[in-house]
């Protein structure tokens, strides 16, 4: 399917500027984005395709309304959803960088504030899927989920080194799990509560350790910061 030669190795390098990856499915992924940036109409854009991607999310939402009210079958199509999702949000700053016209800041901001209003439709529509106690899960997890995000552009801040994954876990693997955990809710009504309840009891404990990684990180920094300082101040003295 890819082609081993100069330009996809050119569309991998230009992909790969800015964001570092390390979830399980980079290497797959990675070369599926260079596949489609090479051969992508001139008049797509990286705005719009990060407008499919939000639509991506606007089905899955919308999955969830239909399954409350006409029957649960309809949780298939938010694994269409997730894949135009995915098909939006991965190549969007991923195209403009293989064209060479990035706008680094005004793109992450907009990715950012996407992904984020993104997240709220689907907890919103859990909510309306599920019943009694269970529509608290979906409040938690847009709650844990913007936590994330939050630390993730904290650490953006502190080292400079932008990743959206953490640790083999990205956006694309939880999209798989996702869809897999949707698909068996078809055939096994209310196991979604339960998975759902395991999902925010994983982000909890993601959310945690990564804080304490972040802070680790910003602590180790200040003191460098004021070592370079005392260094500073003593070679002008």
């Amino acid at each position: 399917m890819f082609d081993d030669n100069s330009e996809q190795k050119k569309a991998l390098r230009s992909i790969a500027k800015g964001r570092k990856r390390t979830n399980l499915l980079r290497f797959w992924e990675q070369n599926l984005i260079a596949w489609f940036v090479q051969r992508m109409p001139a008049w797509v854009t990286s705005n719009g395709l990060t407008a499919i991607g939000f639509i991506g999310n606007v089905i899955v939402a919308v999955g969830f309304v239909l399954a409350a009210y006409v029957h649960p079958f309809w949780l298939l199509i938010n694994i269409i959803g997730f894949m135009i999702s995915w098909f939006g949000d991965s190549l969007d700053g991923r195209l403009a960088y293989f064209r060479n016209i990035p706008r680094k800041w005004f793109g992450f901001c907009l990715d950012v504030i996407v992904d984020w209003l993104g997240i709220v439709l689907i907890g919103l529509g859990f909510c309306i899927y599920s019943a009694g106690f269970w529509k608290v899960l979906g409040f938690v997890f847009i709650v844990l989920y913007g936590g994330e995000m939050i630390v993730s552009q904290l650490r953006y801040k502190v080292s400079d080194e932008y990743s959206i994954d953490s640790g083999l876990l990205g956006p694309t693997e939880v999209r798989i799990i996702l869809s897999a955990i949707f698909s068996i809710e078809v055939f096994v009504h209310g196991l979604l509560n339960y998975l759902g309840l395991a999902a925010c009891i994983i982000l909890f404990l993601s959310f945690v350790v990564e804080t304490r990684k972040l802070l680790l990180l910003a602590d180790a920094r200040d003191i460098r910061e004021r070592a370079e300082k005392v260094e500073q101040h003593s070679s002008q003295s």
